[in-house]
């Protein structure tokens, strides 16, 4: 297994500033899609932490807690380049907003159920993710760029880590390899919706990726994995949707509340 190339969030503020992003202001629309990403890696950090002290082994609390922490920087840094649109801070954008303002994908805000639906998550989330961050290098946009440079790094990471564990309990007792066949059909429903193509895309050329052309990169990745594991591919309606547009699934109600209450009953506080 690859080692976590896991950076502190002062080497990530270190990063910004050399990066220029602590200089850069985004347009709106520009905004809206540093949202959509910043909010996918924020929620999925939050689900992560909660398997601190409760994973089936001491280095997997560690390990889960290091990808954790890789993606609340990566949603440091977007959801501070959307909050230069309108004078926002990340703080304000992740403790302040409402369920509905809000633009992570369905996938991002499924519970963690057993182990095994959050290592089927997190193969889904890494797998995308991976393909995301290595196009969005190539954005005309300087900020997106480095952030994408910064973060696909530490997702291949993220990839590997879920992979071997998919092969590990696909390939172990029966009892894992069950709830490994019922992890892939429950997550399953919710991967078309990281493919679909917004209208927001069309606004954003050179700058965005469109999420359809990462869907044969995801494939052959999910593919080569599910092969070597001999796990089939579902055969599952996919889920409706509607997360970019700030329409979630029934769970994300809850993340927020845990994840916020602490800065909305004590706004302002420092420690």
């Amino acid at each position: 297994m690859r080692q976590n190339p896991h950076v502190t969030v002062d080497e990530l503020d270190l990063a910004a500033e050399l990066t220029g992003e602590a200089d850069a202001t985004a347009s709106a629309a520009v905004a809206e899609y540093a949202l959509w990403l910043g909010d996918d890696a924020l929620i999925l950090s939050q689900q992560l932490g909660a398997w601190i002290a409760h994973a089936p082994e001491l280095e997997e609390d560690v390990a889960l807690a290091n990808i954790a922490l890789d993606l609340l920087g990566h949603a440091r840094s977007l959801l501070r380049y959307a909050g230069t649109a309108d004078g926002r801070s990340e703080d304000d954008l992740a403790y302040f907003r409402d369920e509905p303002e809000f633009r992570s994908a369905w996938l991002f805000e499924q519970p963690n159920g057993d182990f095994a639906q959050t290592i089927v998550r997190q193969l889904v989330a890494s797998a995308y993710l991976f393909e995301l961050h290595s196009a969005l290098r190539a954005s005309k946009d300087p900020t997106l760029a480095a952030i994408a440079a910064k973060s696909v790094k530490e997702v291949d990471y993220h990839l590997d880590h879920a992979a071997q564990w998919t092969l590990r309990l696909a390939g172990g007792t029966d009892e894992s390899r069950r709830r490994m066949i019922r992890a892939v059909t429950d997550i399953w429903p919710y991967v078309e919706e990281l493919f679909r193509d917004e209208p927001l895309i069309d606004e954003l050329k050179s700058i965005a990726v469109r999420p359809s052309a990462l869907r044969a990169g995801f494939d052959a990745v999910i593919e080569a994995v599910f092969a070597e594991a001999e796990l089939e591919l579902p055969q599952v309606k996919a889920s409706a949707g509607g997360g970019r547009r700030g329409i979630h699934f029934s769970a994300l109600g809850h993340i927020l509340a845990e994840m916020q209450v602490l800065a909305r009953q004590h706004p302002g506080a420092t420690w």
